[in-house]
Parts: structure tokens; C-alpha cells; sequence
């Protein structure tokens, strides 16, 4: 059980599971339409679920199990992908990750980085 918490595989893992739970949505709340904005919201709401769930499994870790938890890159690379908005939801549901400076900061760094992100594109698809 221990390969589990090598970061490669975490990292594996959280990256499968945001494509099943895309794929799974996609399936059932898209009825399979293939457009661009059906396969992102997908993609937006596996990334989030995932994202929340490692939050959540962190902090169980954190307080039962001392030496194995999840890299805080996989718990960022969640956040980059799409799920910064579960992922903030889950630091102060859980009280997790909301002291460490250096963890915040690289954190909302990929924030910004994303609300500019999605200003261009609203931005290009209001004039396009």
C-alpha cells in the first residue's frame, strides 16, 4: 500500500480520476454531446470532485497518519487543472493548507493565473 504515496502515482491516480468522473459526467449530464463547452464543464466538474476528495483525504492523513500524505504538487497540479474553486472550498471546510505560507502563495498565484486565463476567453468569445 505504500506505492500509493509515491508522488508519480498520486499524481497518476488524481489525473485517472478526473478523467473518469469526466468521462462519467459527460456520459450522464451531457448526453454525450460533443461541443467544446460539454467537455469542458465535464473536465471542470471531475477536476473539482477529485480536487475536493485529496483535500479532504489530506487532511484525514494529516491527522491520523504522520509520514504518508498527498504531495502538495498533486494537491497544486488539482488546482491547476480546474479545481481551484473546490480546492478553496475544501482548505477552509477542512482548515487544511490555510497557514503554510509557501502553500497559499503558489496557490493563489495559480488563481490569478487562472481568472486571467478565463477573462481572455470570455473576452475572445465576446468579440469572435
Amino acid at each position: 500500500m505504500r506505492w500509493l504515496f509515491y508522488t508519480r502515482n498520486q499524481m497518476i491516480l488524481a489525473l485517472a480520476a478526473c478523467a473518469v468522473i469526466a468521462f462519467a459526467a459527460w456520459w450522464f449530464l451531457a448526453h454525450r454531446q460533443q461541443t467544446w463547452q460539454h467537455m469542458v464543464g465535464c473536465w471542470l466538474l471531475g477536476a473539482n470532485v477529485v480536487a475536493f476528495a485529496f483535500y479532504g483525504l489530506d487532511k484525514y492523513l494529516a491527522q491520523r497518519v504522520i509520514i504518508l500524505r498527498i504531495a502538495e504538487n498533486v494537491l497544486h497540479t488539482l488546482a491547476a487543472i480546474g479545481g481551484s474553486p473546490a480546492a478553496l472550498i475544501a482548505m477552509y471546510a477542512f482548515r487544511h493548507k490555510t497557514i503554510k505560507p509557501s502553500f497559499r502563495i503558489l496557490f493563489w498565484c495559480i488563481v490569478v493565473v487562472q481568472i486571467a486565463l478565463a477573462a481572455y476567453v470570455v473576452k475572445w468569445l465576446w468579440q469572435g
